[in-house]
């Protein structure tokens, strides 16, 4: 069974570019373009892994990380925070955000990293 991931991010050219990379290496993606409409998304489909973006409308994406850790069907889900705001890195950490990918970055990089986590992941 794929695994599931759930892209959150208002850049069209970002999600057709991680998606069709995700759905190459053999993922199930389901995506949203702000934090309220990912956290829908995430009600609806569990998925194994979360990548959110940080700055969008609607909802931002610590907004829509504290508000998924309250839950306690996601306080296990792995999210990467995918931004160009390096400094945020410490405000996830308190979270419990330990993986970010910094724009602009490397498909395989994503990728590792993607699979780190799902590997890991407990579900």
């Amino acid at each position: 069974m794929a695994k599931k991931v759930l892209l959150i991010d208002d850049d069209p050219n970002i999600v057709r570019f991680v998606s069709s990379r995700l759905k190459q290496s053999g993922y199930d993606v389901y995506t949203a373009n702000d934090g309220k409409a990912g956290l829908d998304e995430a009600r609806k489909v569990n998925p194994d892994l979360i990548l959110v973006d940080v700055m969008m409308p609607e909802m931002d994406g610590y907004t829509f990380v504290r508000t998924l850790r309250r839950e306690d069907n996601f306080k296990q889900v792995p999210i990467i925070v995918v931004t160009a705001k390096e400094k945020m890195q410490e405000l996830f950490a308190l979270e419990g955000i330990k993986e970010y990918v910094i724009k602009p970055f490397a498909a395989q990089d994503l990728l590792d990293k993607i699979k780190k986590w799902v590997d890991s992941s407990p579900q």
